[in-house]
């Protein structure tokens, strides 16, 4: 009710207004058939019924009455304390006990409620039973079942207040977590792509543009000398940028890499060994052990994205004159070993990466095989070569490629 302090439960408007108007209903009822029925004192039971309703009336109209409990509670004595008087003119009154059931239970706590619910029946059975000259049980039933009524009609939508009031927050928490967990896995998506396209630029345009710059740097040793050296480097670098643009085209199209394209996997690999021996002082070979199987697509292009990283690393690090690059076919598992000949480094302390330097490629490795559940190992040390192991498992059945 509006008349409530706001910790009570609200009602809706329709609610506060039938229950304004039953009351005065009841009030005018009593003051109307005092009059018409020529009842002994009817001009003090006017004057009560309409001081009644006006200390009724004035409860809405007063702040401190809709915002203080307290204020509240001592309105509803005022408005009892007049309604008492007017039952004890005439017997017409007791009805008026019916909304004053309902503001009791509304504005009192729960068990003063129901200590004053009980008070005002008792009291209306009373006043009727002194107006009748004799007390009856059927006299009783009216107040006592108009009570039970309203103790029911005001509990039951106190209950379900508050079942909604719990189902709204919970809706609310519900909706903030949604909006939360839409806003991790965005977070996370941006995180993941982020990492996605760091290991592309790596695996194909820096190492790229990387083996064009030595390639070029080559030619330029070389002009002084002999120019047919000289336009055979500026011819590997033209390719080599050809090739990464390539590379580019299709890594801005989502599709799968160039080297994958008309060939298998195995076959990219010995093309990859072919063009770092032919572009760099350095002899690598390609095997192929066990039976080929047909691979998906992302196995095929995190081993391609190793063995490219692994080689180009072998070229600008290791100082080395052989590797070897073996695929091997083991069932449920697929293996790529690059071994090589250089100089090492303590496999304790990988270098960390550095923008000028590098440094990114091991863990773009690490991180392709275990997005695969796949696993990387790394074997090195000072003056003894660097051996790289990866391996994925193969699922039982592969997609298809694109």
């Amino acid at each position: 009710m509006n008349t409530a302090a706001p910790a009570l439960t609200p009602t809706s408007r329709v609610l506060t207004w039938c229950l304004h108007l039953l009351f005065i209903a009841l009030l005018l009822l009593a003051a109307g058939r005092a009059v018409t029925g020529d009842l002994p004192r009817s001009g003090a039971i006017v004057v009560v019924a309409v001081t009644c309703g006006l200390v009724y009336a004035a409860g809405p109209l007063l702040p401190r009455v809709r915002t203080s409990r307290r204020h509240a509670a001592g309105w509803l004595a005022a408005v009892s304390a007049v309604w008492l008087v007017l039952v004890v003119l005439t017997a017409d009154g007791v009805w008026v006990a019916f909304p004053l059931y309902f503001l009791q239970l509304h504005l009192l706590p729960r068990r003063s409620g129901l200590l004053a619910v009980t008070a005002t029946a008792l009291a209306a059975i009373a006043a009727f039973a002194a107006h009748q000259g004799f007390f009856s049980p059927a006299a009783a039933i009216g107040p006592a079942l108009g009570a039970a009524v309203a103790v029911a009609v005001v509990w039951g939508y106190q209950a379900l207040y508050r079942e909604s009031e719990q189902r709204r927050h919970l809706i609310e928490e519900l909706t903030a977590t949604r909006a939360d967990l839409a806003e991790a896995q965005h977070v996370a998506g941006v995180m993941a792509e982020r990492e996605r396209l760091a290991r592309e630029i790596h695996d194909t345009l820096a190492q790229g543009l990387s083996s064009i710059q030595l390639l070029l740097r080559a030619a330029e040793r070389t002009l002084p000398g002999t120019a047919g050296n000289a336009g055979r480097y500026v011819e590997q670098a033209r390719q080599a940028a050809a090739d990464n643009l390539a590379e580019a085209r299709r890594f801005v199209a989502a599709l799968s890499p160039p080297a994958l394209d008309d060939t298998t996997l195995a076959g990219a690999l010995e093309r990859l060994c072919a063009t770092t021996s032919a572009r760099h002082r350095i002899t690598a070979r390609f095997h192929l052990t066990g039976d080929p199987v047909p691979l998906p697509t992302a196995h095929e292009v995190a081993l391609l994205r190793i063995g490219q990283a692994a080689l180009a690393n072998t070229v600008r690090h290791a100082r080395a004159t052989t590797a070897e690059v073996t695929l091997s076919f083991l069932g449920e598992h697929i293996a790529l070993d690059v071994v090589d000949d250089g100089i090492g480094f303590d496999a304790a302390r990988p270098p960390s990466p550095d923008p000028e330097s590098g440094g990114y490629g091991l863990a773009a490795m690490r991180s392709r095989t275990q997005a695969l559940d796949g696993t990387l190992t790394i074997e090195s040390s000072p003056g003894r070569g660097t051996a790289l192991a990866a391996r994925l498992p193969i699922d039982a059945q592969p997609e298809d490629r694109p």
